[in-house]
């Protein structure tokens, strides 16, 4: 395997990229764009490739549900091995079956092989921030950052991943480009399959830049989970809540609410996700900024008040200006959570808990992602097709009322320590 320039003798080079002299961060922000370019055009492609060859949408949602259920596995899973094994090595395994998922979709066609590929490998049918890789990335960046740093670090983090969604989604027209230079359609998807494959490649290349280390240092346990076992679970339950009611708008039927609603071109549809995405990476660093000044749960809970609000309004409107509009002020203000979030979690855990912790609440938010969007396309067929986003809104501030009374007493270090 090629190996790339090792910089981590240079600390000025990583001071002045602003992740605190430590390489390990640069090469996982390196490998977090090359994976999250490679989520974002999947989740437009394999639908598309698989009406090409024939699938109907009925098989389609297996296989995004496959998909679903096989990340919530393989990530529970890794969140029980990684405190025994090296996370270096999980990671270049992750890599590995991101390349194997890549070249196999494209070579097979019956709904079997292609759910199954979908359930053990990493095709991720959303633009959310699913997968196997995210809690040992998480840990990983969590491993050595001060109280001081860390939210910044999981802000960065989660900037790069929405940045590189939002520049997948757009190469998502590439197949048409490739058409009109003479390719077969059916070939010109392949082809982006065969490119996802290259990017795990890539990400391959920058995991193998990082250090040897176990997410846990101490005697391996029964389970990865210990003291803090308990506040884990009650974050799991009502994160799973917050993805329930998320997976009533995922982006896909948002898009289908809004073709059939406003009869929205699908150029302007391309364009007003594109800029959702960007309005939502750029929120990241904003909610660090909130989050040092107000406190995580804080941050977390009165950002996404106002934006599941905007969603409500938004199923009322009968403007399609002012619908779009809310929309976007929604995805401005309802991922700030995401990195806030990640940070709460990983400080109210203890060191070695972290791995199993970034699993263990990952895991409830996949499932329950995979069952609301059934339920939300029933809706969409209703009297009153914007059901689904009143159903969102109102699950979504329970959600948050819920978090803010049962933690807000429960502070993170840095905040325990500011002065009053």
């Amino acid at each position: 395997m090629a190996r790339l320039p090792d910089f981590s003798r240079s600390a000025g080079f990583f001071e002045r990229l602003g992740v605190g002299g430590r390489s390990d961060v640069f090469y996982l922000y390196a490998a977090r764009a090359a994976r999250g370019f490679g989520d974002g055009f999947p989740a437009i492609i394999l639908p598309a490739y698989l009406l090409e060859i024939g699938f109907n949408p009925f098989q389609i949602g297996i296989i995004a549900t496959a998909a679903l259920l096989g990340s919530a596995a393989t990530t529970l899973a890794i969140g029980y091995l990684a405190p025994r094994y090296d996370v270096r090595t999980l990671l270049l395994i992750c890599a590995f079956l991101m390349i194997v998922t890549g070249i196999a979709i494209p070579n097979v066609q019956h709904l079997v092989f292609i759910a199954t590929i979908a359930f053990i490998g990493t095709i991720n049918p959303t633009t959310g921030d699913i997968g196997v890789h995210i809690p040992l990335e998480q840990a990983s960046l969590a491993q050595g950052a001060s109280d001081k740093d860390r939210t910044h670090i999981f802000a960065r983090y989660s900037l790069i991943g929405a940045l590189s969604i939002a520049a997948g989604a757009l190469a998502a027209g590439a197949p048409d480009w490739l058409v009109s230079w003479g390719m077969g359609k059916i070939n010109a998807l392949q082809a982006m399959f065969y490119v996802y494959a290259a990017l795990g490649l890539v990400g391959a290349l920058f995991y193998s830049r990082l250090p040897h280390a176990k997410a846990q240092q101490a005697a391996p346990q029964a389970t990865a989970l210990g003291p803090s076992r308990r506040t884990v679970y009650k974050l799991a339950a009502l994160f799973s809540l917050d993805s329930f009611a998320g997976g009533f708008v995922v982006q896909s039927l948002l898009a289908l609410w809004l073709f059939e609603r406003f009869e929205l071109s699908l150029a302007t549809a391309s364009a007003f996700f594109f800029w959702s995405n960007v309005l939502t990476a750029f929120s990241y660093p904003v909610a660090a900024r909130l989050g040092k000044r107000f406190g995580l749960v804080n941050t977390m809970v009165f950002t996404h008040i106002p934006s599941s609000i905007c969603l409500i309004l938004a199923a009322f409107s009968p403007n399609l200006t002012i619908v779009l509009g809310l929309l976007l002020v929604r995805s401005a203000l309802s991922q700030m959570d995401v990195p806030t979030r990640t940070s709460y979690v990983m400080a109210v855990v203890t060191p070695a808990e972290r791995t199993a912790a970034a699993s263990v609440t990952a895991v409830p938010r996949s499932l329950a992602s995979a069952i609301s969007p059934t339920l939300s396309g029933a809706l969409l067929s209703t009297s009153f097709a914007a059901l689904p986003l009143v159903i969102c809104g109102v699950l979504k501030i329970v959600y948050d009322l819920a978090l803010l009374f049962s933690f807000r007493h429960i502070k993170p270090p840095e905040e325990k320590d500011a002065p009053r």
